[in-house]
């Protein structure tokens, strides 16, 4: 999906995969999030939850009268219920983008802001593969308690290039990811597909890409970068994964 921000904006991908979404906001000015049609919803968290990261400058986060403050790589989980939600960048100047998943919720649980400081961590790979990366677990249910909706961010060690590799699929989840930290003239191949089918798209800084439950999700850059995952499906074992070794694939 092409870039998701755009000032004064807030953009949405309303998936059928899990009925997930991805969106942006990217406030210069006060934003509000507002509704939309295919939800049928009075208001946007009435039967949903939603996850934020942020990616740009300072931002200021009024959720029904509580103002959170969300810093670079900072996230905040919103539960279902919540009715008035206005994003403010502190600094015109340097706006925040704000990268936003939902998922719909059975339940309400509580709001919580989360930092990387938070976050449970894993550091798989190896530099001789070109595969060294932390995994910074920031919406996960060790962390914070959600419905359905997981959210992560993976930072690429220097001079590492492969992510999720080797690759995986879980069926019983699908997942999005969001590249960011792209330097420019540089681009990531995403690779998704059946293990026995793959097929390639190049992606450039700040666009995301869905990928069903049935399919691997993986990439090479052509330079160091970082993405954030967002999950939903039947449940919330990070670790459900159904892996295959990278001479499997085709």
């Amino acid at each position: 999906m092409p870039a998701l921000f755009t000032g004064d904006t807030v953009k949405w991908v309303y998936s059928l995969y899990d009925r997930y979404m991805v969106g942006g906001a990217m406030p210069i000015q006060k934003l509000k999030l507002e509704t939309i049609d295919p939800l049928k919803s009075a208001f946007f968290l009435e039967r949903r939850e939603m996850g934020i990261i942020n990616v740009g400058g300072t931002a200021s986060i009024t959720v029904d009268g509580t103002v959170y403050t969300l810093n670079y790589k900072e996230a905040l989980y919103l539960g279902a219920g919540n009715k008035e939600v206005y994003f403010e960048s502190a600094d015109k100047n340097k706006p925040a983008c704000l990268y936003l998943n939902s998922a719909p919720a059975h339940k309400s649980f509580p709001n919580r802001k989360v930092t990387l400081a938070d976050a449970i961590t894993m550091e798989p790979g190896s530099p001789e593969l070109s595969n060294a990366r932390k995994i910074n677990k920031l919406l996960v249910r060790e962390v914070v308690e959600t419905c359905q909706l997981q959210m992560g961010m993976t930072e690429l060690k220097p001079g590492s290039v492969w992510n999720t590799m080797p690759p995986h699929t879980h069926n019983r989840r699908m997942e999005a990811y969001f590249y960011f930290e792209v330097p420019e003239k540089q681009a990531i191949c995403h690779f998704m597909g059946k293990t026995d089918e793959t097929r390639h798209i190049w992606m450039q800084n700040n666009e995301a890409v869905l990928s069903p439950s049935w399919s691997i999700h993986s990439a090479a850059g052509t330079a160091n970068y970082t993405f954030i995952w967002g999950m939903a499906g039947e449940n919330l074992d990070y670790g459900d994964m159904d892996s295959v070794t990278a001479d499997q694939l085709k």
